[in-house]
């Protein structure tokens, strides 16, 4: 099969082709075009010609559209679950669960898109201000260039174009070069519900496709989801045009003893090993007071024993490939070097064929150690004892990240002190980090990113405030 570039809704060859690889078994899944600079520079022509008509749409008719996408990836849910499979390696139990959230990000903008508003402003509470009346509205802020990654190539795909498209801007996608098929596959549901053909636009590619947008002043915004060290370069590149970026975490959790351990096992369960521990919130790190450590960990480790590994494609599967044999190497170069310094390996820590890293607990890792400190992206936890709530806390924040943190704990009083301590974007009571509702703000701060996705907060930071000043 031979993918073709998407510019203003039509496809077009691209200026050369890579070969797309299932990362579990190595199959052929596609020739997927790469785009140059002319192809680049088209894409992003074809945004600013379909901007007028985006913008000139009005919100129910935005609404409506978004809702016919949502209708398009009902019909269409098995078939984008396998295709996100089939490029990611996500387990199918888990990619039908994200077409399904995909489906209710877009259903949130519909929503939204009806509720962008503005307010009045009380003149008369500056001096000069007598005899005036003002109100601002929110305009589209102009085309977007919304850059993705392989992790979730349908829903976090969702939580830049839904948005987009509710507030009335073009776009130009640039998925991420290892999983662009459930894009196209995307896009022609968005051109099947219709959307203005010109202000849809996707551009495949390496880093480099995603380069050429970034400085392209006739974008006006962009949205990225990726590594600190490319939203850095970014932000250094963007130049006056509004940036946000989603740039990843060593998210952690801390648990005390008044709460319900075997529920809190399940839920870390969930958030370490969930999709491989391949997720910007996965849980990297347990805090675990000295009162249920041996508890705690015995149970975890036995409910690891019990996940299944293999295929993605069987129904039964709960750990997948990594994404490619370079993470399972780099995962397992790290998993090594805690050891030689120190660290303890509580089960797993082998790497099968197929890229398949075993879920593994890790014990005794300082906070220095790779393990705990880098973003791991992968299905690897460290459990770390605690005497001290206040001391658990300081040591949570002991990170350059700060996207989400979880506390379990029956004392209201500790969660308030979390709440207000904890240097990050959102703080979980008595869950994991690794929980998000698609229209909960999300992001977070230090070196986890700028600004804010969940639908509505998104919208914002694509919109613009225009204020009207009448002097009566």
């Amino acid at each position: 099969m031979k993918e073709e570039l998407i510019i203003g809704g039509r496809r077009v060859a691209g200026s050369g082709y890579f070969k797309l690889h299932n990362p579990y078994d190595d199959g052929l899944l596609a020739e997927v075009p790469l785009a140059g600079e002319q192809e680049v520079a088209a894409a992003v022509a074809a945004a600013v010609a379909g901007q007028r008509e985006m913008a000139a749409l009005p919100a129910h008719r935005r609404a409506d559209m978004l809702l016919k996408v949502v209708d398009l990836l009902a019909a269409n849910k098995q078939d984008l679950a396998r295709t996100i499979t089939m490029e990611s390696g996500k387990p199918m139990k888990f990619s039908t669960v994200e077409v399904e959230r995909a489906m209710e990000t877009f259903r949130f903008a519909a929503e939204e898109a009806k509720m962008i508003h503005g307010e009045t402003i009380p003149m008369g509470a500056a001096r000069g201000g007598e005899n005036r009346t003002a109100f601002y509205e929110r305009f589209p802020v102009g085309p977007i260039g919304a850059i993705t990654p392989f992790n979730f190539p349908l829903n976090l795909v969702a939580h830049k174009l839904g948005p987009a498209i509710a507030a009335g801007n073009a776009f130009v996608l640039k998925p991420a070069e290892q999983t662009p098929l459930t894009a196209f596959r995307l896009m022609a549901l968005l051109l099947e519900a219709g959307i203005p053909a010109e202000a849809v636009n996707l551009v495949s590619g390496d880093g480099s496709t995603g380069a050429l947008l970034v400085p392209d002043e006739r974008l006006k915004m962009i949205s990225f989801t990726g590594s600190p060290p490319v939203g850095r370069e970014i932000l250094k590149r963007a130049g006056l045009k509004k940036v946000a970026l989603e740039l990843g975490s060593n998210s952690g959790v801390i648990i005390e003893p008044d709460t319900d351990i075997d529920m809190a096992v399940e839920r870390c369960l969930h958030g370490s090993f969930y999709n491989s521990g391949q997720v910007c919130i996965s849980l990297q790190r347990i805090y675990l007071h000295s009162d249920i450590y041996r508890s705690f960990r015995d149970k975890l480790a036995a409910r690891v024993a019990q996940l299944i590994l293999g295929d993605p494609l069987d129904a039964a599967t709960d750990i997948g490939p990594l994404i490619d044999g370079g993470a399972a190497v780099r995962t397992a170069e790290w998993l090594q070097e805690a050891v030689r310094d120190g660290a303890a390996i509580v089960c797993g820590g082998g790497v099968h064929e197929h890229n398949i890293f075993e879920p593994t607990i890790v014990e005794n890792a300082s906070a220095a150690m790779k393990v705990v400190c880098n973003e791991v992206f992968a299905p690897l936890v460290s459990l770390i004892p605690y005497t001290d709530f206040s001391l658990a806390l300081a040591a949570l924040n002991d990170s350059r990240y700060g996207l989400h943190a979880g506390i379990f704990t029956s004392n209201i009083h500790k969660a308030f002190k979390a709440f207000r301590e904890l240097e990050v974007g959102g703080v979980i009571i008595n869950d994991i980090p690794t929980y998000r509702s698609d229209h909960m703000p999300y992001g977070g701060v230090k070196e986890s990113g700028l600004g804010r996705e969940g639908v509505k907060y998104a919208i914002e930071e694509m919109t613009e405030i225009k204020t009207l000043v009448f002097s009566l």
